[in-house]
């Protein structure tokens, strides 16, 4: 006997049939569904809101079994029913990510990594980048020390180099045009340096290269607060956008999933593959992408997740076809 059932011998009202109980279930579907299809529209007032839903946007798709789960356990058909809707629009939103991806060319691998200012074991983080055969890694969050460390531990297979404040390029083909790029958000301090553009020489064609690491965002009184974030992805942008090579590449720890509206002055200049789910962040159980190799005048062909190295970030590669193949 349901609890709606034992209700009504006590009282005059009769239970509730299968299709009148769970409303409010089916109601919280329906809004799951509107969030996921309508997230464009949610506003980045209220502690940035809009930001924060499109960022964990792909986990609103727990909602489906943790709703079957409820309508089950209420016995509403109701809500086992309309729970089909957030389903639908997950779908709907998420099909070119989930789709296989098809064979494409590529000549020119990247491996980025958030390298962690913690991490000690650059031999062995070096030894899990190599591992992947990358044509270029570019790094963050390393010091003077570590990028010497770096430099000896990638040896003949990475042999040129340039640093710039915490950021850093190591390629198998001569690099030169190594150019600091002030990304600073204002009122932050002059020893913030962390972006470098340099031209990858190789002998049919030059590529441009952006490494970059935008501000952290935080959960604080105020929200989520991207702001110094935001107005970091402007001043990228803008550095981006005023460059005049065919080719462009940016490599980094954006601190921001490309969903994100807030970095649409960045994402609306270079792309990325559309197809996989690469979650780089945290590396004990990755939950968002934030680090990524986006291009302009190339294309990145695939992106995947390497394995784990004693960073808090998983390693991202890239596959690039670039205008000279």
């Amino acid at each position: 006997m349901t609890v709606d059932a034992r209700h009504a011998i006590h009282s005059d009202r009769p239970a509730k049939t299968a299709w009148q109980r769970g409303r409010l279930l089916a109601l919280g579907s329906v809004l799951v569904a509107a969030l996921l299809l309508g997230h464009e529209l949610v506003p980045n007032r209220w502690g940035n809101l809009g930001s924060l839903v499109q960022t964990f946007l792909p986990w609103l798709g727990l909602a489906v079994p943790l709703g079957i789960l409820a309508a089950l356990v209420r016995r509403s058909a109701l809500a086992i029913l309309v729970v089909l809707l957030p389903l639908v629009a997950w779908i709907w939103v998420f099909l070119p990510q989930i789709r296989p991806p098809e064979p494409a060319p590529a000549d020119l691998t990247v491996v980025q990594h958030n390298a962690s200012d913690t991490n000690t074991d650059v031999a062995g983080t070096a030894e899990v980048l190599l591992a992947a055969e990358p044509d270029v890694v570019t790094l963050t969050e390393v010091s003077r020390e570590t990028a010497e460390q770096y430099t000896r531990a990638f040896g003949e297979a990475l042999p040129h180099h340039e640093t710039q404040g915490t950021v850093g390029v190591w390629s198998r083909y001569p690099l030169r045009d190594a150019t600091p790029v002030d990304i600073r958000p204002e009122g932050v301090e002059a020893t913030w340096d962390r972006c470098l553009r340099v031209v990858i020489r190789r002998e049919d064609a030059a590529v441009t290269l952006f490494v970059a690491h935008l501000p952290s965002v935080r959960f604080g009184s105020g929200g989520f607060e991207t702001g110094l974030r935001n107005a970091s992805a402007l001043q990228l942008a803008n550095a981006v956008a005023a460059e005049e090579s065919e080719a462009v590449l940016v490599a980094g720890d954006l601190n921001a999933v490309l969903a994100d509206d807030a970095i649409a002055p960045l994402t609306n200049l270079v792309t990325a593959p559309t197809t996989g789910f690469e979650l780089t962040y945290p590396a004990t159980f990755p939950v968002v992408q934030i680090d990524h190799v986006l291009a302009r005048g190339a294309t990145v062909t695939e992106t995947r997740a390497l394995p784990r190295t004693p960073s808090d970030h998983l390693p991202i590669l890239a596959r690039i076809d670039t205008p000279s193949s």
